[in-house]
């Protein structure tokens, strides 16, 4: 998909950025109307009297507050006899609420279906788009667009495109769209490091995919986007700190704490990419002897190549280890074994209660979680708990999703 429209383009530096009229958030309210929302968000469908303790508020304040969202039709109420509940944080314990003896607690959930969102990842050549509902559900199929050029002014054209031919296919029309990508982005606009799409400067990437889309866009990093969305919608809902670690292009870790990622100014540098997890691994692009680098799917090739003797790719790589052949399970073997060292490291520094796995050449940590385990246990004393690991499942459409997933946790504010 190609498009002619870059004379929409403008650049951070020029002065002349483009802003739309169109209300970037659901509602207005007080602070703790907008937590309170979140909260429904994050774990509803909730009882109010589980809600007023989660939040610390008293029953009286949560019922006005959740009265005004019922009346601007953010939230809604289940019938009575529905049992659906959602997931409390981790060691939360409701206490027993006198109204038990009363009328039957209804439980609270945001009324997902009434605004639609996309969700848009960059990955190497390519970008997926998906159209979510406000709890992050599918509500059409991902597409995945080809950029024919990396150029930025390119890049949003071809975006813009796929915006316009995608919104008009949803409904409810979409309110937003979260756009994601391997680098560092800043007040969700503009990107000022992109490795992989080799841009330079600084670049209002929200500003260029809002004209050319005509939607309200904001741009985060693709990792964060991931750890939100667990925290939201995925494996990390109701866990109090729990870190993400990714392979596939890069090596990627990010830090959740409370449902919200840890922030830090530097964190979408790729401060992981050279921590050491082998002292006789291979030497990487910087010069360092078996740092994390090893674990990407170029530094994988190469050290296939020179096993079996002549050049191969990636996906040779993992067709062979799939297959079982001799060299490629053994290198397999290695690079779950140095998963696991990295792990661990993560889960000796930050002490995350769970540590997720994700990333498109995860599915090859899937065929040998036992040296992952045994890469752990290497550098965690023996008397630590089990660190608890999960792989996730991934897809390019799960990547489009969690920059959905940004997006709304920036419209619910």
């Amino acid at each position: 998909m190609t498009t002619h429209e870059t004379d929409t383009w403008k650049t951070a530096e020029s002065g002349d950025e483009h802003e739309l009229t169109t209300d970037v958030q659901w509602f207005t309210g007080s602070p703790q109307t907008h937590r309170v929302t979140r909260a429904i968000a994050q774990y509803g469908p909730i009882a109010r009297t589980t809600l007023a303790q989660l939040l610390g508020l008293s029953q009286g304040a949560l019922s006005r507050i959740t009265s005004d969202l019922i009346y601007e039709g953010v939230i809604e109420e289940l019938p009575g006899d529905t049992t659906e509940q959602g997931r409390l944080p981790q060691g939360f314990i409701p206490k027993e609420s006198r109204e038990k003896r009363g009328r039957p607690q209804t439980n609270l959930r945001l009324r997902a279906g009434e605004r639609t969102f996309l969700g848009i990842n960059i990955h190497g050549s390519e970008v997926s788009i998906v159209a979510v509902d406000a709890l992050c559900r599918p509500v059409g199929p991902c597409r995945t667009v080809t950029l024919e050029s990396t150029k930025p002014q390119d890049v949003a054209a071809t975006i813009g495109t796929a915006i316009r031919k995608y919104r008009s296919d949803v409904t409810p029309s979409p309110v937003a769209v979260g756009l994601s990508f391997g680098g560092h982005a800043e007040d969700d606009r503009y990107v000022t490091y992109a490795p992989f799409l080799h841009w330079d400067g600084r670049v209002d990437a929200a500003g260029a995919i809002e004209q050319t889309g005509g939607l309200p866009t904001a741009v985060f990093n693709d990792l964060d986007s991931l750890l939100l969305y667990e925290s939201w919608f995925g494996a990390g809902i109701g866990v109090r700190r729990f870190a993400v670690v990714t392979i596939g292009a890069g090596v990627g870790y990010s830090l959740a704490e409370d449902g919200m990622p840890v922030d830090y100014p530097d964190k979408s540098y790729g401060l992981a990419g050279h921590i050491l997890v082998d002292p006789e691994g291979p030497r990487c692009y910087a010069g360092h002897t078996g740092c994390s680098q090893c674990l990407t799917n170029d530094s994988l090739a190469e050290e296939y190549s020179g096993m079996v003797g002549h050049m191969v790719t990636f996906d040779q790589f993992a067709a062979d280890a799939q297959e079982g052949t001799a060299q490629a399970r053994q290198l397999l073997n290695r690079l779950c074994f140095r998963l696991g060292v990295l792990v661990s490291t993560v889960a000796n520094f930050a002490m995350p209660s769970k540590v997720l796995i994700s990333g498109e050449s995860s599915f090859l940590a899937k065929m040998n979680q036992e040296s992952i385990r045994s890469g752990i246990n290497w550098y965690r004393p023996s008397q630590a708990a089990t660190v608890d690991f999960e792989i996730l499942d991934f897809s390019w459409e799960s990547w489009a999703k969690a920059a959905a997933a940004r997006a709304i946790a920036r419209y619910i504010g």
